[in-house]
């Protein structure tokens, strides 16, 4: 009943997949409205001079996010997809009101803890759904729609955010748009999204490979060092969170420094996301004809070169040539690592998968802002930049040495 009633692929359920990107969209435009202003924000009404307390925000919101990241996975595989998207849009509600009237800094870090579980929640339930939707043939094409909608939201709201405050005050004006994106987040997941369970058991009808009814012990040990190519994938995608959180925190910084007014700083906050969104157009269907791993190896050795052009830059070209170089690199990777996660895992256990993958990836976030954050305070920004795109290059060598294609043909 249920293999006549479902299909798996991207046509059969366009309408629903759409709506999910566009869902998606939102939850990436609500995390974009802190990209170009909030280390601004610590410097000028908090008085924050060290950049490991300036970037405190990022390593709260990178442990809670990872945190929601793995607990979703489990609880979207034992009660359902949507529930765990609308639980994930509910948390979000009180974040921009956070920030509007925050009265010490110890509030932004609150409202970033509801950042971070709402985009764990949010973030991940859309990711799995959209594989459930797919099928095993056009995964790739998948997480490059996925990706391209919340990291161009990301991007165009961070753009936002930063004209809005140059044109009237850091808050609270720019952060009214973060009270619309979740309004509509909210009402769409509530009256339109639908279950993709059914999807689920139309695909593990079909599935070819792997292992069924994995505890979720045995599935984080699979992801985290058991498996070669899960384990790589993991780390993969801690490294890209890690110099993403830099970029977040310490880019701003660099550009200010340089002389460079909000708006300015805005818009090459929005220009690494905006690359990053719209090149996984093109890399996400890409991986599907050639296969994951040398996007996934070329693309962190990308991003690698580009964080090392904007920290030997000094004025705009150079840090918007470096920031379009980050972001094909990380096109490249980012909705790769996910669809090599779906290649590998078994249906059953698949949202877990992605779930401690997840996990993994966010943690990249808090140790980025921390270790960016104490290392700047020690040896300067510059030392700081460069250790992260060590740790970029390196990530990629990781990945050629232990990884194996698994991709289905």
């Amino acid at each position: 009943m249920i293999a006549a009633a479902v299909q798996l692929g991207l046509r059969p359920n366009v309408a629903q997949f759409t709506l999910l990107v566009f869902v998606n969209a939102l939850v990436g435009a609500t995390i974009g409205l802190e990209r170009s202003i909030l280390p601004a924000l610590a410097e000028s009404e908090f008085g924050l001079v060290a950049k490991s307390a300036t970037l405190s925000f990022i390593v709260v919101f990178g442990i809670s996010k990872a945190l929601t990241n793995y607990f979703a996975g489990r609880l979207s595989d034992r009660f359902g997809r949507k529930p765990v998207l609308v639980a994930g849009w509910l948390v979000a509600l009180p974040f921009p009101f956070l920030l509007m009237w925050a009265p010490s800094w110890g509030w932004v870090l609150f409202a970033n803890l509801f950042l971070g579980v709402s985009q764990g929640l949010a973030w991940s339930t859309t990711v799995v759904m959209k594989i459930d939707l797919a099928g095993p043939a056009q995964r790739g094409l998948a997480m490059g729609l996925n990706e391209f909608a919340g990291y161009l939201a990301v991007a165009v709201s961070a753009l936002l955010a930063g004209v809005i405050a140059d044109a009237t005050s850091l808050r609270p004006e720019p952060f009214w748009l973060g009270v619309g994106f979740i309004t509509i987040g909210l009402l769409a997941s509530v009256l339109f999204v639908r279950e993709t369970n059914q999807h689920v058991a139309q695909d593990v009808r079909g599935h070819v490979g792997g292992e069924p009814g994995l505890t979720q012990r045995e599935v984080f040990a699979r992801a985290t060092w058991r498996d070669p190519t899960l384990s790589a994938v993991s780390q993969a995608g801690l490294v890209n969170n890690l110099n993403d959180g830099m970029a977040w925190g310490l880019f701003p910084l660099i550009y200010a420094s340089a002389g460079l007014d909000l708006a300015t700083i805005g818009l090459l906050a929005a220009i690494y996301p905006a690359v990053w969104g719209m090149a996984q157009l093109v890399t996400g269907g890409l991986s599907d004809r050639i296969g994951r791993k040398g996007l996934i190896v070329a693309g962190m050795w990308v991003q690698a070169v580009g964080i090392g052009i904007v920290v030997l830059s000094n004025g705009v070209p150079g840090f918007a040539a470096g920031n379009v170089l980050l972001g094909l690199g990380t096109a490249m990777v980012y909705p790769t690592l996910l669809a090599a996660i779906g290649d590998v895992a078994h249906p059953s256990w698949r949202a877990s998968a992605v779930g401690v993958y997840r996990l993994w990836r966010d943690l990249g976030y808090a140790i980025g802002g921390l270790v960016a954050g104490l290392v700047a305070d020690a040896l300067g920004l510059d030392a700081a930049v460069w250790l992260v795109a060590a740790a970029t290059f390196g990530a990629g060598v990781v990945v050629l040495v232990r990884m194996t294609e698994r991709r289905t043909r």
